[in-house]
């Protein structure tokens, strides 16, 4: 990088403040802070849903699997996340917004204490959070190990410029801050990725041209969908795990569904969405799918191949567009998770252990807001400085292992329990589900992957998680069905296609902290 690329870069990150300081004047409120009042455009929703799903991860350990296998890493990520989308916008988008919009809840686990009880509430809020930490450090560490290919600065040092930076400008503005900043870092993001891949085309002349160019030896089975341990039964899994997890699983993507006006537009917003996930990686996966022909990696994962191609193809200026790109698809997603975060801990666990915290004003209330999210964010930081570790592995490791392994059992009681079919499912179905999920997921990646010759393939440590708590969550909601005349009332009122004057019963108050029934 030369002054130019810095330039570029620090005036990135003044504007990223700036959309902070300014979004500030639009969040008088915790429902402002955290669901945007519903006031935000489906157009502005689906494009901050899109950039939400993104981290610097795609451009490391997603790159070093498209340098190593080619293009099954659209074909094993991102296709999933494009129609699980789209199957959401009808499944789960609409009924989402109606938790903000006629159960008046500003975080998405809110409504599970009526829904369930206010133990499995509790549950899923604590394990989602802990999740979320994780899940956060593994970003902060990918863009960590970027920066420090562009600049040379350490791996903590890394960690603590994108986070202090991303901790400002989300504290202050909120949801409206992640929205407006996500749709400045799209445009970014564009500019970016239609200059990498000119830059990538441009250098395939040799090489056979745009489309000779996959009879290569380098590229030797690159064009194949499946391969490695990428197979049909790893597609499948990721497809249900990104159902769930993009569609509100993880809470960050959920709240966007709640910022729009009403179930109509938070269903355009999922549709936008899944369609910019078919088509806009497939610009950014190109380069990285010819990165054998063009570097050589240094690292045994190729996760600094992309990292290494920038700085190989880019003039000055558009080098240091291309990592404000990586940061900002980083920060994008940090920073929504973080306000996520923060709603489930103001709004779900604080009142439940506090008598203080249920009696919050408007104004103590965001404060509490600001504050967890800055807590949350230094955890997650604190995090980022063990991947790599023993304990955590490779970066690409905590994002396919942990948390694709982890959401499952999190997010099946949450999203499911939307859905009409499943309303005999209750208290004991979630957190039985909940915790068999957690337990096998521990029995399929530590004891069994030992005991196992060459280890447990990942498809099945991904996969087994999830499918244990699916059957079981559906099992025991026939065998011991719990719905109750209550919570069939609550069910209705998010499932009623109309403006809520027919068939929407009325939804009781919510649980005591006391009550586990």
């Amino acid at each position: 990088m030369n002054s130019l690329d810095w330039a570029v870069l620090i005036g990135y990150f003044g504007v990223m403040v700036a959309i902070g300081v300014w979004s500030h004047k639009r969040v008088d409120n915790v429902s402002d802070f955290f669901t945007a009042g519903g006031k935000m455009p489906w157009w502005l929703s689906g494009i901050s849903h899109h950039m939400s799903g993104y981290s610097a991860v795609m451009f490391t350990g997603y790159a070093g699997i498209a340098y190593t296998y080619g293009v099954t890493s659209f074909v094993t990520w991102s296709f999933p996340i494009a129609l699980g989308i789209a199957i959401g916008a009808r499944l789960f988008a609409p009924r989402i917004n109606r938790l903000r919009s006629r159960l008046h809840v500003a975080s998405p686990l809110e409504y599970l204490k009526n829904r369930y009880n206010l133990g499995t509430q509790q549950a899923l809020a604590w394990s989602g959070m802990l999740l979320k930490i994780v899940d956060v450090g593994a970003k902060w560490a990918a863009i960590a190990t970027l920066l420090s290919v562009f600049t040379g600065v350490s791996l903590n040092q890394g960690i603590l410029i994108t986070g202090v930076i991303t901790a400002i400008y989300c504290t202050i503005g909120g949801l409206w801050a992640d929205a407006l900043t996500e749709l400045g870092q799209f445009i970014i993001q564009l500019l970016a990725g239609i200059a990498m891949f000119v830059a990538v085309v441009g250098k395939l002349g040799p090489h056979g041209g745009f489309f000779g160019v996959w009879d290569e030896p380098e590229l030797a089975g690159h064009g194949k969908p499946l391969v490695g341990p990428y197979g049909t039964v790893f597609l499948l899994a990721f497809l249900f795990i990104k159902l769930f997890e993009y569609n509100g699983g993880m809470l960050n993507q959920a709240q966007r569904y709640m910022a729009t006006a009403n179930a109509k537009e938070a269903a355009r917003s999922a549709k936008l969405s899944a369609a910019l996930w078919l088509v806009w990686p497939v610009v950014l996966f190109f380069p990285m799918w010819m990165s054998p022909l063009l570097v050589d990696a240094k690292k045994p994962d190729g996760s600094d191949a992309y990292a290494l191609m920038t700085e190989q193809l880019l003039p000055h200026g558009l080098l240091g567009l291309v990592i404000v790109g990586f940061f900002s698809h980083t920060m994008a997603m940090c920073s929504s998770d973080a306000n996520a975060i923060a709603a489930v801990f103001t709004r779900d666990v604080a009142p439940a252990f506090s008598a203080k915290a249920r009696a919050w004003t408007e104004r103590k209330g965001l404060i509490a807001a600001r504050l967890t999210t800055v807590v949350f964010l230094g955890l997650s930081m604190a995090v980022a400085t063990q991947v790599n570790s023993p304990t955590f592995k490779d970066i690409i490791t905590v994002v396919i292992k942990w948390v694709a392994g982890l959401m499952g059992p999190i997010a099946i009681p949450m999203m499911l329990g939307l859905l009409r079919t499943f309303r005999k499912s209750g208290p004991t179905a979630a957190l039985t589900s909940w915790a068999a999920g957690l337990f096998a997921f521990y029995l399929v990646n530590y004891p069994i992957d030992d005991a196992v010759e060459g280890g447990v393939a990942l498809q099945y440590q991904v996969s087994i998680p999830l499918a244990v708590s699916l059957v079981l969550y559906v099992v025991i909601g026939f065998v011991k069905p719990e719905d109750t005349p209550e919570r069939d009332a609550l069910i209705e009122k998010i499932n009623t296609d109309d403006d809520g004057s027919q068939g929407a019963a009325a939804v009781p108050s919510p649980a005591e902290p006391q009550a586990r029934g």
